[in-house]
C-alpha cells in the first residue's frame, strides 16, 4: 500500500497552537462505523455515546522534561539534546541539534536558557552515531534525577506558541514517567468528566506506553510495508487484563483512549488472541487489513499526514470513512494535532 494514499492538505491555521479551556470543551467528531454517519458534538458529550459496562482504557505515561541544553567541550558550541530512550543507567539514545557532533565529542550540560544549576551537572560523551541526528550518549552519572531541574518538557515541532503551564501537556491521570510526547487523546479528560462517566457506569483502566518521536514522524518509504517501526516500551497489568476479560464477558465494549492504548492492547493479544499481562517492547505497526482482537471503540485526535497514527485509525474505521471525516473536519474548521479536537469511532 502506498504511503501517498495517506496524505492530505491541511491549512496551517488549523494546527492548534494552544490548548482549549476547559479540556473537555474541545469539539468531538463521532464516526459510526456501522452506518458511515458523522456527528459533530463537544467532548463533554462523550457520555452520550458510552454505555454502562463500557471500559475506557487509557495510557498513563507521563512526559518527562526530555529537552536539555549543552555546550561542546572545549569549544563551547551550543547543542540541544532530546532524550529518546534510556539504554542503561547512564546511556541514552538522544536526538542532537548542533553541528559536527561526532563520536568522541564531549558535552557539558547547562540549565535552561543557560542558567546555572544548583548542583554540578554531569558531562557526556558521544559513543556512537546512529541514524539521522541520533546519537548514543554516555553520561558521567544518571541524568534522570536532574531532569526536573534542568530539563524542559518538549512540545511537537508544529507547536510554536509557548506553553504557560507545562501540566497542560500532561493528561490528568499521567503518573508513570517515560514519554517524550503526550498521549494526546487523553488531554480532553477532566477529573469532573471522568467522575461523571464513572457515575454513569463507565469504568476506567490504564496501560502504559512510553511514547517516542517515531510514533508521530511521517513515513518516508513509499510502500508502507517497508517502514521500520521503532520499538516503544509498554505494559498491560494483570488488573487491566482482568478488567478487559470481565468487560467482554458481560457484553461491554473496550474503548481505547488513544492510538498508544490500541497498540498496547493489541500487542498483548497477539499470542493468545485475548489480552494477557504484558511488559516489554512493542513494534506493532497497525495498517489497513489488521484484525483487531480487543478494541471495540477508539477516542483519538486528528493526525499528521503520512503518519503511522493516521494509518492505524484508517485500519480501525476504514480508509474511506476516515478520508471523508478528515475532509469534513477541514471544512468545519476543526483544530488538528496535539492540542486539537477529538474523534470518537464506534
Amino acid at each position: 500500500m502506498k504511503t501517498s494514499n495517506f496524505d492530505y492538505e491541511l491549512p496551517p491555521e488549523l494546527i492548534a497552537q494552544t490548548p482549549i479551556e476547559p479540556r473537555h470543551a474541545s469539539r468531538l467528531m463521532v464516526l459510526h462505523r456501522a452506518t458511515g454517519a458523522i456527528e459533530h458534538r463537544r467532548f463533554s458529550d462523550i457520555g452520550d455515546y458510552l454505555r454502562p459496562g463500557d471500559l475506557l482504557v487509557a495510557n498513563d505515561s507521563r512526559v518527562i522534561p526530555a529537552r536539555l541544553h549543552g555546550r561542546k567541550v572545549p569549544t563551547g558550541g551550543r547543542v540541544e539534546l532530546l532524550l529518546l530512550r534510556r539504554r542503561d543507567a547512564t546511556t541514552w539514545e538522544v536526538l542532537v541539534g548542533g553541528r559536527r557532533v561526532r563520536v568522541g565529542t564531549r558535552l557539558e550540560l547547562v540549565g535552561p536558557q543557560g542558567t546555572s544549576a544548583r548542583v554540578p551537572l554531569p558531562r557526556a560523551e558521544v559513543i556512537e552515531v546512529l541514524e539521522d541526528a541520533r546519537r548514543l550518549l554516555r553520561f558521567e552519572r544518571p541524568i534522570e534525577p536532574l531532569l526536573k531541574e534542568i530539563g524542559v518538557v518538549p512540545l511537537p515541532p508544529y507547536i510554536h506558541e509557548p506553553l504557560a503551564d507545562a501540566e497542560r501537556y500532561q493528561t490528568v491521570y499521567a503518573r508513570i514517567e517515560g514519554s517524550v510526547a503526550a498521549p494526546t487523546a487523553g488531554l480532553h479528560f477532566t477529573p469532573e468528566l471522568m467522575e461523571a462517566l464513572q457515575e454513569q457506569g463507565v469504568r476506567f483502566a490504564f496501560v502504559t506506553l512510553h511514547i517516542g518521536l517515531d510514533t508521530f514522524r511521517p513515513v518516508q518509504e513509499e510502500e508502507i510495508e517497508e517502514h521500520p517501526m521503532h520499538s516503544e516500551w509498554c505494559r498491560l497489568s494483570p488488573e487491566t487484563a482482568e478488567a478487559i476479560h470481565r468487560t467482554k464477558a458481560a457484553g461491554g465494549r473496550v474503548i481505547a483512549v488513544g492510538t498508544t492504548a490500541v497498540r498496547v492492547l493489541e500487542t498483548a493479544a497477539r499470542e493468545r488472541g485475548v489480552p494477557a499481562p504484558f511488559s516489554g517492547w512493542t513494534d506493532l505497526f497497525i495498517t489497513p487489513g489488521f484484525h483487531f482482537r480487543v478494541v471495540d471503540g477508539l477516542i483519538t485526535n486528528f493526525h499528521l499526514p503520512r503518519s503511522t497514527l493516521l494509518m492505524l485509525v484508517s485500519a480501525f474505521a476504514g480508509k474511506e470513512l476516515i478520508d471523508r471525516a478528515y475532509q469534513e473536519a477541514i471544512r468545519e474548521r476543526y483544530r488538528f494535532y496535539s492540542f486539537g479536537d477529538a474523534m470518537f469511532i464506534e
